[in-house]
């Protein structure tokens, strides 16, 4: 008969069995190292996430913090990361849930203090429940503490009562920190620079995105709903090692595909309607994000035909401009410029093409930018402007470049352009020379989407 230990041990050992990652434990421990050295002194105190109810006893699934899980690949919910320089016990530690048995029956299984400190890596860890017995005094005599202020209101309100509390010890000769720092603005511009293992995982994500849009062309006709066809693209993400969408994936039919943000996914697909899907798939908390458009009945009529070359010719303009030394803003302006003098060959606009960019006329059809950065959220961190002026590209960095044209029905439009809404999403990487586009496997152009449709 075995005993309780063995039987705690067993069960410990399948918890880490369903935790394991695509990054390996040591790339976390290199970011600690690199952060640390970044902010010289003080304690980097960083939250997790927090669980959310979703109506009465039902629960939204969890995901980590971004930041909280760059920096440790933990992923349970209810944990808190210590980085605290010199101090003699151990720089790292995590505050995270006991082991519990019962509850683990309930509710699934926990790694425990023993699983922080056996694959996580930590150099000492307490039960959650004790931070506010503990942490005060890990904080004692530090000049400063680094969070992500604003972040999690509650959480910033406990640090303040921490603070407090050492305060009112100053009799005792104990110094309280007297800097609260903005931990973001330091590692957000870490994050913004991916290295060789990041990009790793953010092509394995790619991939699985390029297998949930190939499979949603394949299978589209027109009667089906757009629930359908969302239900066979992240069917596919998850079948080729994706645990969850990136974010809610838009898959808009028709004159909804004028809407940018469109959620419903709740309308039939008709003959001779384009279908528009903005969706990606995450892997490892790693975020692709890619946008096709194609038409229902898989054969692009001519006045679609004519649209769609008019953003694809904007976006590998974009892209084309994507290359270390360029500004962020470059590639927009390139396709703007594509995309106003394609409204002006079409008739949708009129007069002088410089005049038409500089008073933003193009903005009735293109109202959004060109691009976002890209990484562990989907529209992920880091500034886009440094001193006021648009940052330069620099190897590493990745985000998208999408730009589109959505054509609304209106009294003053020809009806043969009424309800095009086309967007061409692809993800990029700056390398030190020229960019590699990390979605390049999805179909794209007219033919290639045509003969994937047809077969």
């Amino acid at each position: 008969m075995r005993s309780r230990h063995t039987l705690r041990r067993l069960v410990f050992s399948e918890s880490i069995r369903i935790m394991r990652k695509v990054l390996e434990q040591k790339v976390f421990d290199r970011r600690r190292v690199d952060l640390m050295q970044l902010i010289g002194d003080g304690v980097v105190v960083v939250p997790t996430s927090m669980v959310r109810s979703r109506s009465n006893d039902t629960e939204f699934p969890f995901r980590p913090d971004s930041d909280f899980y760059y920096l440790s690949g933990f992923p349970e919910p209810e944990a808190v990361l210590v980085l605290a320089p010199g101090r003699e016990a151990g720089e790292y530690l995590i505050f995270c849930r006991e082991r519990d048995l019962e509850y683990e029956t309930w509710h699934g299984r926990r790694a425990g203090l023993e699983g922080v400190l056996e694959h996580f890596n930590a150099d000492d860890t307490f039960p959650i429940e004790d931070i506010d017995q503990i942490l005060p005094g890990i904080l004692e005599g530090q000049e400063k503490i680094y969070t992500n202020v604003g972040r999690y209101p509650e959480f910033d309100a406990r640090i303040l009562g921490w603070l407090n509390r050492i305060k009112k010890s100053s009799r005792s000769g104990i110094s309280a920190p007297y800097e609260l720092v903005d931990l973001s603005h330091i590692l957000h511009e870490q994050r913004l620079l991916k290295q060789t293992e990041e990009v790793r995982v953010m092509k394995i994500a790619a991939k699985a995105t390029a297998a949930g849009h190939t499979r949603a062309m394949q299978v589209c006709e027109p009667g089906m709903w757009e629930y359908e066809i969302r239900a066979e693209l992240e069917c596919e993400f998850q079948k080729s090692g994706s645990q969850i969408p990136a974010y809610s994936s838009i898959v808009a039919g028709g004159d909804n595909a004028c809407i940018l943000h469109y959620t419903e996914c709740n309308q039939q697909l008709k003959h001779g309607d384009l279908l528009l899907i903005d969706a990606g798939a995450e892997v490892d908390c790693y975020a692709s994000d890619v946008t096709r458009t194609f038409p229902v009945n898989g054969k692009f009529s001519r006045e679609q035909m004519v649209v769609y070359e008019i953003v694809l010719a904007a976006q590998q303009a974009a892209i084309d401009k994507s290359i270390s030394g360029n500004h962020w803003n470059e590639p927009h302006e390139a396709a703007v410029q594509m995309l106003a003098q394609g409204l002006l060959d079409i008739g949708l606009l009129n007069g002088e093409l410089n005049e038409l960019i500089e008073t933003e006329q193009y903005k009735r059809f293109y109202m959004h930018r060109t691009g976002h950065w890209l990484g562990m959220d989907v529209h992920d961190v880091g500034d886009y402007k440094v001193e006021g002026k648009w940052r330069a590209f620099e190897p590493g960095m990745t985000f998208t470049v999408e730009p589109g044209l959505y054509i609304a029905a209106a009294s003053d439009i020809d009806p043969r352009w009424h309800n095009i809404g086309i967007r061409i999403e692809d993800n990029v990487l700056i390398q030190r020379k020229g960019n590699i586009v990390l979605t390049e496997a999805m179909p794209k152009s007219v033919d290639a989407i045509e003969r994937l449709m047809a077969s």
